[in-house]
């Protein structure tokens, strides 16, 4: 009797088990790297929000410098202009509500502020000069 080998075939594609695998290990490494590219996202935001925190302040302090006194909080966007380049910006961080992601000015009379008060995303003290982000969670900033 004559034995039979199987003959060897030329493959040319792959087969549903190898695609199978490839897209699972494809999965399971973006399921592990996507958390990580959203933190960075909002990692993101926060340092805008800190860097605009820095510029506002600097802006208040060249105002000050120049009329003697801090900008009155009534007028404060417009008064601080001429120290900004370009637009007042807005809050943008992640660790504050939707509603107070904006660039409207709140009056806050604390010294230092440490209460939350309204939608607006910054906080000002015309009296102190001192500027926050209007969040429970970034007054430290």
């Amino acid at each position: 009797m004559q034995s039979r080998l199987p003959l060897k075939r030329n493959r040319s594609a792959f087969s549903l088990v190898e695609l199978v695998v490839v897209v699972l290990i494809i999965g399971i490494l973006a399921a592990v790297a996507a958390p990580k590219m959203f933190s960075t996202a909002g990692d993101a935001r926060d340092s805008a929000t800190k860097a605009s925190l820095a510029v506002i302040r600097d802006a208040i302090e060249l105002y000050r410098t120049k009329e003697g006194t801090y900008p009155p909080v009534a007028t404060f966007a417009t008064a601080i202009k001429p120290y900004l380049n370009g637009a007042f910006p807005k809050v943008q961080t992640t660790l504050v509500p939707t509603s107070n992601q904006n660039n409207s000015v709140v009056s806050n009379a604390g010294t230092p502020i440490s209460t939350v008060t309204g939608t607006e995303g910054w906080a000002y003290n015309a009296t102190s000069g001192e500027f926050v982000v209007n969040s429970s969670a970034c007054l430290s900033w």
